[in-house]
């Protein structure tokens, strides 16, 4: 039996990546595991996983949460490292 870690590792993303998905989504990680994976593989997907992390700072700021969005500016600096496409021009 595959725990969910096991499915995080096999998604191409980290848990708090997944764990802004499933913020974003208003998902259970789990379904955020099974639609970040999908997105890894689609042609725009990986911009989206960006635009969702970028939308989920601008809440946490809004809502007045700072220690959030700085967590999740980290989140979205890390990812764009993986994840070369999620840059704005599809290029690192």
């Amino acid at each position: 039996m595959l725990t969910i870690q096991d499915c995080i590792e096999l998604s191409e993303l980290n848990e708090d990546e997944i764990l802004a998905i499933a913020e974003h989504e208003h998902i259970p990680e789990m379904a955020a595991v099974e639609m970040g994976n999908y997105l890894c593989h689609t042609p725009s997907g990986e911009k989206r996983i960006r635009k969702m992390i970028i939308e989920d700072i601008q809440h946490a700021r809004e809502r007045g949460d700072a220690p959030h969005a700085a967590m999740l500016k980290t989140v979205l600096k890390h990812y764009i490292a993986e994840h070369h496409l999620a840059t704005p021009h599809g290029k690192a």
